[in-house]
């Protein structure tokens, strides 16, 4: 049977027991007096008097992390997607957290479905897609804005899931796979046009480096064509001054008179031996006449040796 001394050591230890607090780190109790708040109490270890003072709230200042649920958003150009996201925050006033609001968690979720809504109906649905910082920010700064008055700080806000109809998202593949073919036939055009650039440029050099060797060619060519003439000329001057030295000089205009008459029946020799039709000067029976004829032209040679 249980003894008198039993119950009243049980009664003893239940009557200590509720008379130390210990707050955990990262903690704060909220205690109230009969009812009425009387302090908050941070990590450590606390007495207190039984039914007098009651730990009424237990809040932790630790950084939470809520799951938004997934919603229908309707964008600015009216198409339906589905949206969910991670919502980050902590308990920064406990006193609010516990009298400003009923339960901060719930609250502050369907706050969040709300406002990402209305920032979703801002956009459409090409930069919803582009734009998640963006839409992330906003909805942070409004939560923050409306969850101060229950101690509350909105640390960050992050949108997991966008998921459009299947009939959008099967209109945004096609426009994909458009826009790569799009690409695609650009970096071909850019190649080739590229490639015929490149060959124009070869074949512009090559036409100016042949220009230039044919030009170097013509160059030459004339140059040595002018030192031939300017060589035949020296050499023909050189031989006519010979000759002419040769005339003034004793004996001379006979042996040009003879010299020519040779070349002159060298020459007629060959035209008779290769033509089959002969065409002779009409004095050519009178041989002496050729001597004459030959005699004239020595005679009009200048003679400066008689």
């Amino acid at each position: 049977m249980i003894t008198t001394v039993t119950l009243i050591f049980a009664g003893l230890l239940y009557i200590i027991v509720k008379t130390i607090i210990i707050v955990p780190e990262q903690n704060e109790f909220i205690l109230e007096r009969w009812g009425d708040f009387s302090a908050k109490l941070g990590p450590g270890a606390y007495f207190r008097i039984p039914v007098m003072y009651v730990v009424k709230y237990a809040q932790s200042l630790k950084e939470t992390a809520l799951d938004i649920a997934p919603q229908a958003c309707i964008t600015k150009d009216n198409v339906s997607v589905e949206v969910d996201g991670v919502l980050y925050l902590k308990v920064v006033d406990s006193y609010k957290a516990s009298y400003g609001i009923d339960d901060y968690l719930i609250a502050t979720s369907q706050l969040a479905q709300t406002t990402l809504r209305s920032e979703i109906g801002k956009l459409i649905l090409d930069n919803l897609l582009s734009e998640r910082d963006e839409i992330n920010a906003a909805v942070v700064k409004n939560l923050d804005r409306a969850t101060e008055p229950w101690g509350i700080k909105v640390t960050r806000y992050e949108i997991r899931n966008i998921t459009p109809p299947k009939q959008i998202l099967h209109e945004m593949e096609n426009q994909m796979r458009a826009e790569r073919e799009r690409r695609a036939e650009i970096t071909l055009s850019q190649g080739e046009k590229e490639s015929l650039i490149n060959k124009s440029m070869g074949e512009r050099q090559e036409s100016i480096n042949i220009s230039e060797g044919e030009k170097i060619r013509l160059v030459n060519e004339a140059e040595g064509q002018a030192k031939e003439i300017e060589l035949i000329s020296l050499a023909t001057a050189r031989g006519v001054q010979k000759i002419s030295e040769a005339i003034s000089k004793k004996g001379g205009r006979e042996a040009v008179t003879l010299q020519l008459t040779q070349e002159y029946l060298d020459a007629l020799g060959k035209i008779l031996n290769s033509s089959k039709t002969t065409v002779v000067p009409e004095n050519l029976a009178n041989i002496g006449g050729v001597f004459e004829g030959l005699s004239r032209i020595t005679t009009k040679l200048p003679n400066t040796g008689d």
